[in-house]
């Protein structure tokens, strides 16, 4: 069984930038899809980004162009790369494997996202 640990939020002004990592333990992490979703207060959770174990990536309409995911396989961790960053970008960000095309396994903590105008 794979486990994530996302890192990297804070509290940043309108236009800068952060980035998220997403830590995994296992040896079978390089197997699986990876995504970030976020959820912001009384909203749903959303997909934000995710990459394939190949590579190939897939980002939400409202964050294309700013935001760019990434893995580097011999640290087991992914990360999202947050440009440009809008006070709608504020939530709580979640890594997940993706396994089917849904989410698989247990959501973690999260990392808190806020951006003030």
């Amino acid at each position: 069984q794979v486990h994530f640990v996302e890192s990297g939020g804070g509290l940043v002004q309108a236009g800068e930038s952060l980035r998220l990592s997403c830590a995994a333990s296992g040896s079978t992490f390089s197997i699986y899809t990876i995504a970030w979703y976020r959820q912001a207060p009384g909203k749903q959770r959303e997909l934000v980004a995710r990459m394939s174990s190949s590579g190939s990536t897939l980002y939400a309409d409202s964050v294309k162009g700013r935001f760019t995911i990434s893995r580097d396989h011999a640290k087991n961790t992914v990360y999202l790369q947050m440009n440009s960053l809008k006070p709608e970008d504020t939530a709580v960000y979640y890594c997940i494997p993706i396994v089917a095309a849904m989410p698989f396994g247990s959501w973690g903590q999260g990392t808190q996202v806020t951006v003030s105008s």
